[in-house]
């Protein structure tokens, strides 16, 4: 019966996010008391605009990792942990033990925490539970221990559930993302650090008073400040520092050109489909679950990755990375299949700099020098997860990394906390269960000060 359980979460987890999510939305549509026409074309526009990011990013991805091989080849960078990417660490995540069991796992821990009004996000994308899986493979890989690793995973969850909670409403305010929040595993880890440098900037003289709006930075540079100028621009600047050819120049500036446009408008055909479920979330707490609060659908981080902070600051720093990673004393990782994925570490970075483009940059900068310290750290257990759950590819491999989510410090801190064992652990519990309790009091203030408003109305 239990392998039968977990054939079907396998089966729902190879379905990929565009066939995944669709059916999710459907249900979630019609659970939630909105009509199945409306439920259906949320679903199947939802599982569209996830398709269409895919193909974006995908030549996001086939133009810049050319670029950075060449740069490889033509300085003769020597970096022994060659970055793998993101689809190869959630095909490592899945296969391992722990995967087995992430989603039922995952819907547990979310259901558990909306009953106790730990959380106000439905987290519906189980897809990216992989990110959870990931640090409870490597927690087993560097412990032994199966069970450290399923609870390791289920914290994280928890952690990440409730910065979700509390990045939402910058979410909505700077991003434009109303009723959305994003629990996931790699953007939200990143969470403390933009707050952390945002912060310091703003103790900085001189610099705090730096305020670079992007719209109005775009409106002072007229046509020169659009993204489709930008993308042509940082295109032409990377395809010379890889030695291309005039062709090879102008064929990478029109492709992240292209990059620019599109991604944004991908990420509005994928919220277009998410308005109405969130809309049906909303009236559903309102006429069914008095006292419920404000709901969020929890997210991919790819419905925010077209604001233009994230792909500005991105492009700048991709040839930063490999920058960095050649001069940072004892790196090993070396960054190359997942310099795609940069954007989805700006999007919460925007909310925490209050839409700036500056603070965003210089906190995203020093953001990857904590990656690289992260994965650097993180190789040796990495690899051998990775071979544990798929000998035949990885036996012979050599050193590998990932900047997704292999350089993930979230990840990084339960690695080497759950050193100590189950102390380490532990130790993990108290922070979550604590961070939990603080969501559930301003959950609690929320709901009766909203209840104080409709009294007195």
């Amino acid at each position: 019966m239990v392998d039968a359980i977990l054939s079907v979460f396998s089966f729902i987890s190879n379905l990929g996010a565009s066939v995944m999510m669709p059916i999710i939305m459907l249900v979630l549509g019609l659970a939630l008391g909105a009509p199945f026409g409306k439920s259906l074309r949320a679903g199947i526009t939802v599982g569209v605009g996830f398709i269409g990011l895919g193909l974006v990013t995908g030549l996001l991805g086939s133009s810049l990792a050319p670029a950075v091989q060449e740069m490889v080849k033509r300085y003769g960078l020597t970096l022994d942990a060659v970055d793998i990417g993101w689809v190869a660490s959630a095909a490592i995540a899945f296969a391992s033990q722990v995967g087995t069991f992430i989603i039922p796992i995952g819907i547990i821990v979310n259901i558990v925490m909306l009953l106790t009004k730990t959380t106000q996000t439905i987290d519906v994308d189980i897809w990216d539970y992989w990110h959870f899986a990931f640090t409870g493979a490597l927690v087993q890989s560097y412990t032994g221990s199966l069970w450290m690793g399923i609870v390791a995973a289920a914290l994280n969850m928890v952690i990440i559930m409730v910065l979700g909670d509390w990045t939402a409403p910058g979410l909505e305010k700077y991003n434009g993302l109303p009723g959305i929040s994003l629990p996931h595993g790699f953007t939200t880890a990143f969470v403390p650090f933009a707050y952390l440098f945002c912060g310091i900037i703003d103790k900085i003289p001189g610099l705090s008073k730096v305020n670079l709006d992007m719209e109005k930075l775009q409106r002072r540079l007229g046509v020169f400040g659009e993204p489709i100028l930008i993308g042509l621009v940082f295109g032409i600047i990377l395809g010379i520092i890889a030695g291309y050819d005039v062709k090879g120049v102008l064929v990478l500036g029109m492709s992240l050109s292209a990059c620019l446009v599109l991604i944004p408008k991908m990420a509005a055909l994928l919220m277009e489909g998410l308005i109405p479920v969130s809309d049906a979330a909303q009236t559903f707490i309102e006429k069914s679950m008095k006292g419920g609060g404000k709901l969020y659908i929890g997210l991919d981080s790819a419905v925010g990755i077209g604001h233009p902070i994230c792909m500005t600051a991105a492009l700048i720093l991709v040839p930063v990375s490999v920058l960095l990673a050649v001069i940072l004393p004892g790196n090993r990782v070396l960054p190359f299949a997942d310099l795609a994925v940069i954007p989805w570490m700006f999007v919460l970075f925007i909310p925490a700099a209050k839409g700036d483009f500056m603070r965003s940059l210089i906190s995203g900068f020093f953001t990857l020098i904590i990656m690289f310290y992260c994965g650097t750290d993180m190789v040796n257990t990495f690899v051998k997860a990775a071979v544990a759950a798929n000998p035949a590819s990885y036996a012979n491999a050599g050193n590998f990394s990932s900047l997704c989510d292999g350089s993930n410090p979230l990840t990084w801190a339960f690695f080497r906390v759950s050193g100590l064992g189950w102390i380490g652990i532990g130790l993990i519990a108290v922070v979550a269960v604590a961070m939990a309790v603080i969501n559930r009091r301003k959950i609690l203030k929320e709901i009766n000060l909203n209840d104080g408003m409709s009294a007195a109305v």
